[in-house]
């Protein structure tokens, strides 16, 4: 059994130490295998943020990490360095890889750099980017769960986020649905969902779900949707290998608590 800790847009600058606090509980609780934060690490990209969330990355107990770069991670405001060096912080202080990936027994998660400096929060991901990862979901083992990694949606659920949707996302996800991936997760937008992509997508050769978490840790809530990570467990053993996602919100209480659990049926030749 494997247990992945999926956070996003933890926006270091705007944290609140309560919620830190929290998930750090929520971890301890349940020991992930691997933490993935997908995106906007940073509020501004400034090298204290950066070592701010470099400090909960040394402390959550987690057995590994996977991190992405979002649009908020490349400078806005100094435009030498969103030109010239605008992973320079990312790269220096979070030593973090821009296009990370992890394999384990029973998992197998790439991560896909879709921020793009010449713009401020559009991403867009490359021809080259989808076939690089379709090759390496080709390679997966039978066992193994086949997950993606992108900041920006490759599916939207309110209209007001189709102007959020990753660029290039159409195609990426046929591409990958052919390859074998089972998860597309994400963030970008605030708004925790798990949805198929074969509702929008109806010709795609085999189910892909979109999974997007919340903001982690931010004050920057988006509405009534308070602060929400994901939990996602997998299970290889059985004769169905069996992945369950669940939500947990930030509470009343002061700790996370589950508000949503679904079991994923999962294609398999």
């Amino acid at each position: 059994m494997s247990c992945l800790l999926h956070i996003s847009d933890t926006h270091f600058g705007t944290e609140q130490p309560e919620v830190v606090v929290a998930l750090l509980a929520l971890a301890r609780d349940h020991a992930p295998d691997l933490l993935v934060l997908s995106g906007d690490v940073t509020q501004r990209a400034r090298r204290w943020q950066f070592r701010a969330a470099r400090d909960f990355l040394d402390v959550v107990p987690a057995l590994a990490t996977l991190v992405l770069p979002g649009n908020h991670d490349i400078p806005l405001f100094n435009l030498a360095a969103r030109v010239f060096a605008p992973y320079r912080n990312y790269l220096e202080v979070l030593a973090e890889p821009l296009e990370p990936d992890f394999e384990s027994d029973e998992l197998l998660v790439l991560g896909v750099n879709t921020t793009r400096p010449q713009r401020h929060t559009v991403g867009e991901v490359s021809p080259g980017q989808v076939a690089r990862v379709a090759d390496r979901l080709r390679q997966a083992r039978s066992g193994q769960l086949r997950i993606v990694v992108a900041h920006q949606p490759v599916r939207a659920t309110r209209d007001s986020d189709l102007k959020n949707l990753l660029r290039g996302h159409e195609a990426a996800v046929r591409a990958w649905s052919e390859a074998g991936a089972d998860l597309i997760l994400g963030g970008h937008i605030h708004l925790p969902h798990l949805r198929p992509l074969q509702e929008v997508f109806p010709d795609l050769p085999r189910q892909v779900w979109s999974v997007l978490a919340g903001t982690a840790v931010s004050s920057r809530v988006r509405g009534d949707v308070p602060n929400s990570v994901n939990l996602i467990h997998y299970c290889a053993q059985d004769a169905t290998p069996c992945c369950t996602v669940e939500r947990w919100d930030f509470g009343a209480t002061g700790r996370f608590l589950l508000v949503q659990r679904e079991m994923l049926p999962l294609q398999r030749p």
